[in-house]
C-alpha cells in the first residue's frame, strides 16, 4: 500500500512512519475490526486504520486539529474503506463501548481511558508514549489493571549524507505499551491465571502469535 499524505500540519506530529508501522503490527486489524484511537492530531494513524478496519471512531479533544484530521482523511480518501466517525471530545468520554482495537497516542487520561478499555474488553490496546517517567507510570497503570502484554522501546535513525559519506540523525526514543483486556485462554494456566517466565514475563503475547 502506498505511502500515505498527509498535506496538512497540526503543530504536532504525525506520529513517524516507521512508529506507525510497530502501530499496525500489534494492532493487528482486520476488515471486521471496529478501532478506537484517543488524539487524532494529524490523523495518520486514524487514516493508516481506515484502510485495514471496517469502522474507526477517532477522537480529538482541539477543534483545530480534528479539522486537520479530516482534511488529510479526505486527502486519503481513495484508499479509505471504514466508516470513519471523527469526534471532537477528550477521553474516556465519546470512546465507543464496542471497540475491538484502541490506540492512545498521547498520556493524557490515560488511567480513565484504560478503565473505559477494561470496562468494555478490548482485545487489542497500544498506547505510545515518548517520557520516560510517563512510561513507567503508564507501565504500572496496565499492570495494576491486568491487561500489560509487553513493553517494547525502540529509537529509528535516519541517515544523511556528510562529507561524502552517511551519518545518522536519531529520533527520539518511543515506549510503547501492548496489552488486552480480554481473555487470552491460550495463556492461561489450570488456574486460570497468566503463565508467567522465569523472568517475570509472560511466555507468549499477542504480537508473537499473529
Amino acid at each position: 500500500m502506498p505511502p500515505i499524505a498527509l498535506p496538512h500540519d497540526a503543530k504536532a506530529g504525525p506520529t513517524k512512519s516507521e512508529v506507525r508501522a510497530v502501530v499496525r503490527s500489534k494492532l493487528a486489524l482486520e476488515p471486521d475490526d471496529h478501532f478506537a484511537e484517543v488524539g487524532s492530531c494529524t490523523g495518520a494513524v486514524t487514516i493508516e486504520a481506515a484502510q485495514r478496519a471496517g469502522r474507526v471512531t477517532a477522537l480529538e479533544r482541539k477543534a483545530d486539529r480534528l479539522e486537520t484530521t479530516e482534511q488529510n482523511l479526505a486527502a486519503n480518501a481513495e484508499s479509505v474503506r471504514a466508516d470513519v466517525e471523527l469526534r471532537n471530545a477528550e477521553a474516556p468520554e465519546g470512546l465507543p463501548d464496542d471497540a475491538d482495537a484502541l490506540f492512545l497516542g498521547g498520556s493524557r487520561n490515560f488511567e480513565a481511558v484504560l478503565d473505559h478499555a477494561v470496562e468494555t474488553a478490548v482485545d487489542r490496546i497500544v498506547m505510545n508514549v515518548s517520557r520516560l517517567e510517563v512510561a513507567g507510570k503508564a507501565t504500572e497503570a496496565f499492570r495494576e489493571r491486568q491487561i500489560l502484554e509487553e513493553v517494547v522501546q525502540f529509537q529509528v535513525s535516519h541517515g544523511y549524507e556528510l562529507a561524502g559519506a552517511t551519518s545518522f540523525n536519531s529520533d527520539n526514543p518511543v515506549y510503547m505499551l501492548v496489552g488486552s483486556a480480554t481473555p487470552d485462554e491460550d495463556n492461561a494456566d489450570e488456574d486460570g491465571g497468566e503463565k508467567v517466565a522465569a523472568d517475570g514475563s509472560g511466555e507468549t503475547t499477542r504480537g508473537d502469535e499473529r
